[in-house]
């Protein structure tokens, strides 16, 4: 094959690769705003407390707004859902009587995600 060949084959399959990379991050994405949204908790930013609907909604214009600061579900969760872009402040949620970091909250959503994906059952 020539180089030409390879290089056009390769940039195929680096690209198709990407395309998957960027689908599996946006269903991650998606499945952690469903779930803080079906949560019932209290999402604490800069102080005030809103309801789960309010975090999801919150969240989702970050994310569009934002788009451009994260290439993975990790980095959406440290970059855009762990803490006011304005104040610096740590987001927080309150499920009944336990409150933790907004980003403990969704790295283990995501876990809790990925391992049922991967056919392990949910916990």
């Amino acid at each position: 094959m020539r180089p030409l060949g390879i290089s056009i084959l390769l940039a195929l399959i680096l690209g198709s690769n990407a395309v998957a990379d960027e689908a599996t991050m946006n269903a991650e994405i998606d499945y952690l705003l469903e779930t803080v949204a079906t949560s019932g908790c209290t999402f604490i930013r800069n102080g005030s407390e809103h309801d789960a609907d309010a975090a999801r909604d919150h969240l989702a214009l970050k994310r569009r707004r934002g788009k451009r600061y994260f290439d993975s579900a990790e980095e959406f969760i440290e970059r855009i859902a762990s803490k006011s872009s304005w104040s610096g402040k740590a987001y927080r949620i309150r499920c009944e009587d336990n409150e933790v970091t907004a980003q403990s909250w969704f790295e283990a959503a995501l876990a809790r995600h990925r391992s049922t994906a991967d056919g392990a059952s949910d916990p």
